[in-house]
């Protein structure tokens, strides 16, 4: 028998962070995340994505074991704001029964149909700057600090239950070598001329903050045309600052300046975290600050996080300025290998901007949607 429950305590939710650590305890691809940062996430005194949204979190047992989690969410800048009438549910785990799944998404049906909403849709998080979808290609390689891993039988289970794909992501890797800088640095230096621009480095990270207002602003109006866009509030846009700024190497940041020194494109790439954080297993103390500092230093490999131009500036060649800057930090690195956050595959300007990098698609992930009845 399989019995499902809403849960709000401490205690309950720590385990709601800690179930996948079992699930996958003998994976060698999953990445686990900072059980605090987590936890930290879900609290409403903490995280002020809970002004504009809402969130309920169950946990499905058999015999008293828990078996599957997730997360029923409603953003209602994305409802109200957007006209968007969905039901979002994300950190969703689960057992090999499809009859678990099915308990669990039935919770989350019920919330939407209550709140008079049309469909589901997930896994998702709260919006653009959480993590997305579930992985249908790439089970046998290694995920990241911003992606899910999930096992092949969960795109499975939503098949069998009648959900239907709704958007289709990809994720790239590119051997630092095939990156030639003929594709970008002769460019740059006319672009820069010609419409006065220049770039702009980074040795600490404090030096960022004062930029990052802007950053985030670049970031809405580069990214509302896309179809999972959601806005995030002057809150989030602190507790983001907050959260990220230390997993920052300042060397991997660059923006874009024009003349006046607004800022019109950036590009953030972070050191690949994963296998310090699969050797923390989700605790900080007392080595695993050690592994991420360590990480943070000497990766060779690096993930692109966000990329954005402004509008008035795109097919401009802004990016080549950025490109030009990264890789001449990358060679001082030593960095050889770049990975790619998943992209909406309907991104079709994303995907003219990495052409000349020889990229290879190393997984696919998706999320799935179903009306609610």
């Amino acid at each position: 028998m399989i019995t499902v429950k809403e849960i709000h305590s401490k205690k309950d939710l720590k385990q709601f962070v800690k179930f996948p650590f079992k699930l996958y305890k003998d994976s060698k691809y999953w990445v686990p995340p900072i059980i605090k940062e987590e936890l930290n996430t879900f609290n409403k005194e903490i995280n002020p994505v809970f002004k504009d949204a809402e969130a309920r979190f169950f946990l499905a047992y058999k015999k008293d074991k828990i078996v599957g989690r997730i997360a029923a969410i409603i953003n209602w800048l994305e409802v109200k704001g957007q006209n968007e009438s969905k039901m979002r549910f994300g950190w969703f785990d689960v057992i090999d029964d499809v009859e678990v799944t099915k308990s669990l998404l039935e919770k989350v049906h019920d919330i939407g149909k209550s709140n008079q909403l049309k469909y589901v849709e997930g896994p998702v998080g709260f919006s653009n700057l959480d993590k997305v979808g579930v992985l249908t290609e790439g089970f046998d390689q290694i995920g990241s600090m911003i992606t899910w891993h999930n096992h092949p039988y969960y795109a499975t289970h939503f098949e069998q239950l009648g959900y239907n794909v709704a958007k289709t992501y990809s994720e790239n890797k590119m051997e630092f070598v095939n990156i030639k800088p003929e594709f970008f640095s002769r460019i740059q230096t006319l672009i820069k001329k010609r419409y006065q621009l220049k770039a702009i480095n980074f040795t600490k990270n404090k030096d960022i903050l004062p930029y990052t207002d802007e950053m985030f602003d670049v970031f809405t109006k580069s990214h509302s045309v896309l179809s999972s866009f959601v806005d995030i509030n002057d809150e989030q846009r602190e507790y983001f600052k907050k959260k990220f700024i230390g997993f920052l190497n300042p060397e991997y940041v660059k923006f874009v300046l024009d003349k006046d020194g607004k800022l019109v494109g950036f590009g953030i790439v972070t050191p690949s975290y994963a296998k310090a954080l699969q050797k923390m297993k989700g605790k900080l103390f007392p080595f695993g600050i050690s592994h991420l500092l360590h990480a943070k230093k000497h990766a060779k490999t690096v993930t692109f996080y966000l990329i954005g131009v402004l509008p008035e500036y795109q097919n401009k060649g802004v990016t080549a300025i950025i490109f030009h800057e990264f890789h001449k930090t990358f060679s001082e690195k030593g960095i050889e290998l770049c990975i790619r956050g998943p992209e909406l595959d309907d991104n079709v300007a994303i995907q003219k901007l990495w052409k000349n990098f020889k990229p290879v698609t190393h997984k696919r992930r998706c999320t799935f949607k179903k009306d609610i009845a």
